[in-house]
Formats: structure tokens, sequence, C-alpha cells
């Protein structure tokens, strides 16, 4: 009995300790921006497709999510997939043709039956992965993810609606495994924006209209709002930092704060133009130097995302914005506090693989490991997931090449 209460209390005593050595601690600030794939399309129960590969780092990455002891397996994907597989055949997919056709009777009741029992088994295992997911203590955010905006503890629910992550949820908790003392993340994302238009920085100077756009009533309209995102984010990023101790409870104003980094996550619409292309690594360089200066952070570790969808190598290398990033990222005067971090090496081929099925017939098959489309890397748990925690190491290496 004396054991025990002695446990307790020295339990309690860590705690407290623990607590005011984070109190001590400078509070780090990392900023995330970009547009849809930083927003975050997938759904949570999809990072369960983790279970599918025998990786060592999706073990690693498994055991962060769910923690070690976790119930989840690879059998109960499999289990779950093979549900799904079962209710397709018997619903014709997404449509439900095949119990459309049938006629009103006792059989037809009988199968709509069945059906809603295995459904109602594969939304409760959604939800069950979903509600198995971590929530971190020390790590809080505050995100704009499209029309999803909050703030609180890292978790599941900060990309573009609360069932679903991006890139954050991962960086979140692989960072925290890094580096000590009370962590915020800034999250400030759009889907569809460009960065030569909507994210241009400043020092790329004035944006020059094509001729569609200077024969157009909207002239005067689109010169104004050239920036504009750019101009958004930092005044979100400015009103989260005056007023810390809402966004963080371990904040302690003697101790201050540092931005401790910058994650870079877009360009999917900047392929579309050869003007918006052939610019992309001078917009990139102007802005990593801009955010610097905003910020009075003069070498602030900056991680560029490269654009991965083309899934292969050899397709990203053809992508002129995919090559200027990483471009950007060796450019001299980043030497040792910029680096690129490809996307296509963390691709969900696992969920890839259900899609090229056709994903309209194997619907529930598909909605076991995937939520989007390919420009969302398929809306893929796992994939989101990997890339955050690819983003957190090479934040991490250039804050430690920097001590």
């Amino acid at each position: 009995m004396i054991a025990n209460r002695l446990i307790r209390l020295a339990s309690v005593l860590f705690l407290l300790v623990a607590s005011q050595l984070s109190a001590d601690e400078k509070l780090k600030v990392f900023i995330l921006a970009g547009q849809s794939n930083m927003v975050g399309h997938a759904r949570a129960h999809t990072i369960a497709t983790l279970y599918a590969s025998d990786a060592a780092k999706d073990e690693r990455l498994r055991a962060m999510v769910f923690g070690a002891d976790s119930e989840i397996s690879k059998v109960t994907l499999e289990e779950q997939l093979a549900q799904a597989k079962k209710i397709d055949e018997l619903t014709g997919g997404i449509s439900n043709d095949k119990l459309k056709a049938m006629q009103d009777g006792p059989e037809k009741t009988e199968l709509e039956a069945k059906v809603k029992q295995l459904k109602d088994a594969h939304e409760a295992y959604k939800e069950n992965i979903h509600s198995s997911c971590r929530v971190d203590d020390r790590v809080y955010v505050n995100s704009i993810a499209d029309r999803n905006k909050k703030s609180g503890k890292l978790s599941v629910g900060f990309g573009a609606d609360p069932k679903k992550i991006g890139p954050e949820y991962a960086f979140g908790l692989s960072v925290a495994d890094k580096i000590e003392g009370p962590i915020l993340l800034i999250k400030t994302s759009w889907g569809g924006k460009s960065l030569n238009y909507n994210f241009r920085p400043p020092s790329a100077g004035t944006y020059e209209l094509n001729e569609k756009e200077k024969s157009g009533d909207k002239a005067d309209e689109i010169k104004k709002n050239a920036g504009l995102n750019y101009r958004m984010m930092n005044e979100a990023v400015r009103n989260v930092l005056d007023n810390l101790r809402e966004n963080h409870p371990s904040y302690n104003p003697d101790a201050g704060y540092e931005i401790a980094g910058f994650v870079w996550f877009q360009g999917f619409n900047d392929q579309f133009s050869p003007e918006f292309r052939d610019n992309y690594k001078d917009n990139m360089i102007a802005f990593v130097k801009d955010i610097r200066a905003e910020y009075a952070t003069p070498n602030m570790p900056f991680v560029i995302g490269v654009l991965g969808t083309p899934m292969t190598a050899e397709k990203v290398a053809e992508n002129a914005v995919s090559v200027a990033r990483r471009e950007a990222a060796k450019a001299p005067e980043f030497q040792g506090n910029a680096v690129s971090v490809e996307s296509y090496t963390e691709y969900s081929l696992y969920s890839h693989d259900v899609f090229k099925k056709g994903w309209p017939k194997h619907y529930h098959e598909w909605d076991t490991v995937g939520s989007d489309r390919p420009y969302h890397y398929l809306g893929s748990g796992a994939f989101f997931v990997r890339l955050g925690d690819s983003f957190a190491n090479a934040m991490a290496d250039l804050i430690n090449s920097s001590d």
C-alpha cells in the first residue's frame, strides 16, 4: 500500500517537474502553408492502410499514430476490405444499381437488411480507426484549411473537415519526438491557389496581366487581388502570434517564442501556364526571402514539398514546377537552411491499386483505403502520415545543422 502511494506521488512530482520545464522552454512555432494538399483531404480511417505495409518506416508510423499496443492490425484491415468487397458485390457499388434493379418483395427486403448491417459495420470500423488516432497534449494547432478553421490540441480534424488530415497531423506528432518544449503549428491553406498570383510574394514584383485579363472588365480587381493569399497568410499568422497564450496553454511570455521553421506544400495550379511554370523558381526564392524578412528570422529553416502526383521519379522529373521547387531549395543563399522533400516516394500504391479497379463499382472497398482523387494523393491517410513525418525529419535536420 505504502509502495503504491510512493509510486503515485513520484508520478505526480514527475509531471509537475516536466510541466515546469516545459513552461520554461521557448514556444516553438512552425508555420505550414500551401494549397489543397496542405489543406488535407484524407479521412482519418484511411491511415490504417499503413498496416498493408511491412516497411520499418510504416511500422514506426503506426506506433506513432495508434500506439504500439493498438488492437488495429493488418488482419483488421484485410477483414474490413473483404467485408467492403462483399457490400459492393451485393449492391453494385456506389450506385446500388443491383439493389435498385431488384423487384420489391421479401428477397429484396432481406438483402437490403443484410446490406444495411454490413454498411453499419463499415461505418463503425471507420469511426473506430478515427477515434484510435492519437491526440497530443504538447502540440497545439491553429489552422485555416479552406472553410475548416479551428484551434486546439493536435489531433485528427485539422484537414478539410473534422474527419480529415493533411501533413500537419504527422508533422506535429513526429516533430514532438525530436524537439523539447511546447510546440505550436500555424497552418494557413486554401485550395486552388497559385504562387505566381495568389501567394505572390512582394519582392516578386507587380503581377503582369495576360492579354485576356487586360481586355476584360476585371483588370483592376485582378491587379488588386494579386498576392491576396500571401497577405491573408501573414495576417492569420500575426493574429496567432499576438495571442499566443490563447493558442497554447504552456506559452510563457517570459520564455518567449521563436519561429522554428516553415513548411510549404503547393504548386498544382502553377503547372498550367507557361508564365506561372517558368517563374516558379524565382517566385519560390522570393517567397522564402520575404517570409524570413517578415518574421525577422534570416535563416528560418524552410522545407519545400515537391509535387509528386505523377507517382514516379521519371514523371515528376518532367514536371517543371516540381523541378523548380528542387532548384529553389538549392539556391546558394539557402545553403544549409532550406531543403526540398519528395512526395511521390510516399504515395500509397496500395490505395492506387484499389482505385484502378474503378472506384464507383468498388466503392466500399475504395472507401476503406482512400477518400479523394489522384490530384489529392487519393485522399490517403497513409500518404499524409508518411509525408508529414518526412517534413518533420527534414525540419529536424535543418534545425540540428544550425545549432
